[in-house]
């Protein structure tokens, strides 16, 4: 989900903390860069492919750096950042946010808000006209206060941050794991980077489990983790809980599952894997082991040869979700499984982000055992061999009653296009005789269905004058064609004759030739 750093540049901000060195004074502002770079440096290592924006506020609200992957252009924006503004606005800010979210995700995508600040409630606290503000996307706002826990504002500030929070992310009472404070009266370096490295740690976590298809497993890994799903049934609130383990039920076609209702959606990693795995599936590494089934201290020094070398180079790991993928790109097809308790399904499949880059993506649906309505209780799904064969009917291949390729002249120049198609099939008859007819029909049946009999006579007057263009080396039969046609086109020019087909001329030229 994407991250919206929100950053506190009022003139509080510039205050300077001074720690029992000397040497070590700091402003909070200072503290804060310092301890964002932390946090970014937590992201690098565990949640590389997060979108985040910097977003600077103070009674206005200015957009700093755009949602990108790149952490070291927000460091680089926060540590070039030398300008302080007025009073602090949180609820400007917070609109700012919401055109930021809705612009670049819509409405449908979950984001998480962290608001820096200095645990001032700015002016926006002290208004009875300003009510608190509620997102119009789902919302998960943190307050960090670089500010020590026995400060004097904080006891009109914690209520109302607590208050933004319920009403902005609504978490469920949990707002208390959403508000920030050091636990150290006495601010330093090293407890505010601990504070945001604790919120990297709870909210930006890496989803790590093992896939598992029959007798073969893999770790991977889940972008974005799965969470905990509620959803409302027509007689009970559900509520599941992801698994670590992912169990492949079976595969199906695509045209099977269709588009069904998902929850969430989730990119597939594969991790490598350990030595201990790779020892216990030592068969892997085709290597023959004794009668007894125990290892010779040949073979182990083999098996640790062989580790070693596969170790150096993470592409010769072998991997599940390398060959699952493969397989379900190649055969069209998804693989049902099951992700969590009670009933709660999803689906693996390729996905392509780019002409060139696939991906192994999860969806998981809403759980319970009838998530998709056209396939039944998913828990009861069998083999096609076991299914009872129903006699089928032969259908009568039937001719839509819509063209595949209807002519269409909205524009100008659709128009146009099929009269020079028209006009150069006829400056090359007689080779092109049967492709002339044929656009000359297709032309005289569009022009007759919209009553436009002008266009008709306008190409009939085109034609005429093509034929007395004909160059002198021309085909004779060329002009005798041209005069049916044009002839053809200014007898048949009303509703009535809307199935006549006009057809070619028999000459003594074609008729010869046919002969």
């Amino acid at each position: 989900m994407p991250t919206v750093i929100l950053f506190d540049v009022s003139l509080s901000m510039c205050r300077t903390i001074v720690t029992k060195h000397a040497s070590d004074a700091h402003t909070i502002k200072s503290l804060a860069v310092n301890a964002l770079t932390a946090f970014f440096d937590s992201l690098t290592a565990n949640c590389r492919l997060e979108f985040c924006s910097l977003m600077l506020f103070s009674s206005l609200w200015e957009r700093s750096v755009s949602f990108t992957r790149d952490y070291e252009c927000i460091k680089t924006a926060l540590n070039n950042l030398d300008t302080f503004y007025d009073k602090t606005n949180i609820m400007n800010a917070l609109k700012g946010v919401q055109d930021l979210v809705l612009e670049e995700w819509g409405t449908n995508i979950q984001c998480q808000v962290i608001l820096v600040t200095d645990g001032s409630p700015g002016i926006s606290a002290y208004s009875t006209d300003i009510k608190p503000f509620k997102f119009n996307f789902p919302c998960k706002l943190h307050v960090v206060c670089i500010c020590p826990p026995n400060d004097a504002c904080l006891s009109l500030s914690v209520p109302y941050y607590k208050k933004l929070i319920h009403l902005s992310s609504a978490p469920n009472g949990q707002t208390d794991k959403q508000l920030w404070i050091p636990d150290s009266n006495t601010l330093s370096l090293k407890c505010v980077q601990k504070l945001f490295i604790n919120l990297a740690e709870t909210n930006y976590s890496t989803f790590k489990g093992k896939l598992h298809c029959g007798s073969l497993n893999c770790s991977v890994s889940l972008f974005p983790p799965l969470e905990p799903l509620t959803h409302s049934n027509d007689f009970e609130i559900l509520t599941a809980q992801p698994s670590q383990d992912i169990h492949l039920m079976g595969f199906m076609k695509i045209e099977e599952v269709s588009s069904p209702p998902v929850s969430s959606r989730h990119l597939v990693f594969s991790l490598p894997a350990l030595k201990e795995d790779l020892r216990k599936q030592h068969s892997v590494l085709n290597l023959a082991t004794n009668p007894n089934h125990e290892l010779s201290t040949s073979t182990m020094s083999d098996i640790e040869e062989a580790m070693n070398s596969i170790f150096a180079e993470d592409g010769k790991q072998p991997s599940l979700c390398v060959l699952l993928h493969g397989s379900l790109k190649v055969e069209g097809m998804v693989a049902i499984c099951k992700i969590g308790d009670p009933d709660w399904y999803g689906m693996l499949y390729s996905w392509a982000d780019s002409k060139k880059k696939f991906n192994l993506m999860l969806s998981a649906f809403h759980c319970g055992y009838d998530s998709i309505s056209w396939l039944g209780n998913i828990s009861m799904l069998g083999l096609p061999s076991l299914s009872i064969k129903s006699n089928e009917v032969n259908q009568i291949a039937e001719k839509k009653s819509y063209s595949q390729n209807c002519v269409v002249w909205i524009n100008q120049s659709n128009l146009q296009s099929d009269v020079q198609k028209v006009v150069r099939f006829a400056k090359k008859l007689p080779e092109k005789t049967a492709n002339f007819y044929k656009e000359l029909n297709k032309f005289r049946r569009a022009a007759l269905t919209i009553g436009f009999y002008e266009v008709i006579d306008g190409l009939a007057t085109i034609l005429e004058r093509e034929c007395t263009l004909l160059p002198g080396s021309a085909h004779p039969e060329a002009a005798l064609q041209l005069t049916h046609a044009v002839n053809a086109l200014r007898s048949a020019r009303d509703a009535s004759s809307y199935d006549l087909t006009i057809l070619p001329l028999k000459t003594q030229f074609n008729t010869d030739s046919s002969i």
